[in-house]
């Protein structure tokens, strides 16, 4: 499986959630329900800002 997971802060509640960087659905904070990332083909376009990296694959 390639592709990476990144830790996104939540621009509305400040939440920290880990997303798949290659979603494939729309990813929901788990506290307030806003987007944190919508899928593009390939990588997913992230809403909230990407804190770190959390794991890399290749």
């Amino acid at each position: 499986m390639a592709g990476a997971f990144y830790r996104v802060r939540c621009p509305d509640c400040e939440n920290e959630q880990v997303v798949f960087g290659k979603a494939s659905s729309v990813v929901n904070c788990a506290v307030c329900g806003t987007t944190l990332a919508s899928p593009t083909g390939g990588d997913a376009a992230f809403a909230g800002e990407v804190v770190e990296t959390v794991e890399q694959r290749a």
